[in-house]
């Protein structure tokens, strides 16, 4: 295990770090991640997530990890996450969405509006407010965004940014994706290599996998973000967590 000591954040120059870390590995970024940020935590739902969670728990075995509970999960996923936190030995936390807000939405709109007007306000309530009160108490978070997830909106997602989506004026944050140059085929192969746990649905052809209601199979050579939210273009498949990714060129 390496251990780690934070370094003060207040002068951190983040376009420098990006390019000392633009193509380093996960593990390295990840170790420069930990030792840069005390309060930081690792967002974890899918297979990307629990890759970095067995990289970071050979770094600092006290990583901060949380996860979102939709009320809309599929009964594998609430497994999946109790199966890592016991493999691990670790807590997770459980962020829910606002009550009040779910109810009203429901009983005005019922239980699948999203397929009629979209899946923005679902999300937002569901996930974007719960993250965002997870974000205001930590000063970075990691996740496990890859480029190739989606060339719409994730083709040129950097390793480490500041984070403008939930920034404050007064308070900086600051996000890494140790994985944004990793291919799918990589995050899979290191899961077989390390016998690191993963959801039992991607035995049954999800690859990309989010709220039930939201989520279905793909066919071979399908891209895995088409069994995300499959009535919507292409350039909407994200839920606002990552509302803020760098376009193509930018």
């Amino acid at each position: 295990m390496v251990h780690v000591t934070a370094q003060p954040t207040g002068d951190l120059d983040i376009t420098r770090l990006e390019t000392e870390l633009e193509n380093q590995s996960p593990q390295k970024i990840l170790e420069r991640a930990l030792s840069q940020f005390d309060n930081i935590a690792l967002s974890f739902s899918g297979a990307e997530d629990v890759v970095l969670i067995d990289m970071a728990h050979k770094i600092r075995s006290d990583i901060q990890v949380f996860s979102l509970d939709t009320g809309r999960l599929h009964s594998e996923t609430y497994q999946f996450i109790d199966r890592v936190r016991t493999h691990y030995g670790i807590t997770i936390e459980l962020l829910f969405p606002d009550a009040a807000a779910v109810e009203a939405m429901v009983n005005a709109k019922g239980l699948f509006s999203f397929y009629d007007d979209g899946h923005q306000e679902c999300c937002g309530i569901r996930k974007v407010e719960p993250l965002r009160r997870k974000l205001s108490t930590v000063d970075a978070w990691i996740t496990g965004q890859r480029k190739d997830q989606n060339p719409s909106t994730r083709a040129s997602v950097p390793v480490v940014q500041a984070d403008g989506a939930f920034s404050s004026p007064d308070r900086r944050l600051t996000k890494f994706n140790p994985l944004a140059n990793w291919s799918s085929a990589e995050v899979w192969m290191y899961i077989r290599s390390y016998d690191v746990p993963y959801n039992a649905l991607h035995d049954r052809g999800f690859v990309s996998i989010g709220c039930e209601p939201c989520t279905r199979a793909v066919l071979p050579n399908q891209h895995e973000r088409e069994g995300r939210w499959w009535w919507e273009d292409a350039g909407k498949k994200e839920c606002g967590l990552h509302a803020v990714n760098p376009t193509q060129g930018s």
